[in-house]
């Protein structure tokens, strides 16, 4: 995937406070769980041509949904309302998109790299960038 990591940085245990201790062990344990996270984030979008996490009752999640399958594409979509791991995926989402955006979905990536949310996948389907991109994702095969 073509998307710049955030560095975790855990700080170090304090002996001499019980309340650092169990703060920087379970920072070390959020820290662990969201790399695990972004590792299947990434093995996901890099396995298949398109995919859509999304929210079952977003609005724009239906408008991504649409755009794409009425494009004659077929993504991959995780509805993360629906995951059991959806919350951490989500997390994992808002970092990814924290520069260009605030809400984390839909998110959309294409062949392996994060395309963005709903505002990129409309830009880029209204100034033509899409179809190529989906094209040589291997999405679409016209």
């Amino acid at each position: 995937m073509q998307v710049a990591r955030k560095s975790s940085s855990t700080a170090g245990i304090r002996m001499s406070n019980a309340m650092a201790i169990n703060s920087d062990t379970s920072s070390l344990a959020t820290a662990m769980k969201l790399e695990s996270t972004y590792e299947m984030v990434s093995k996901l979008a890099s396995s298949n041509a398109v995919v859509l996490f999304s929210v079952s009752g977003c609005c724009m999640c239906t408008v991504a949904k649409r755009l794409l399958f009425g494009l004659g594409v077929g993504p991959i979509i995780v509805e993360l309302d629906h995951h059991s791991a959806g919350s951490d995926i989500e997390a994992v989402l808002f970092h990814l998109a924290s520069d260009a955006q605030h809400q984390p979905v839909p998110a959309v990536f294409v062949g392996g790299k994060f395309l963005g949310g709903i505002e990129t996948l409309m830009a880029c389907h209204i100034n033509g960038t899409l179809v190529p991109l989906l094209k040589d994702a291997g999405a679409l095969w016209l």
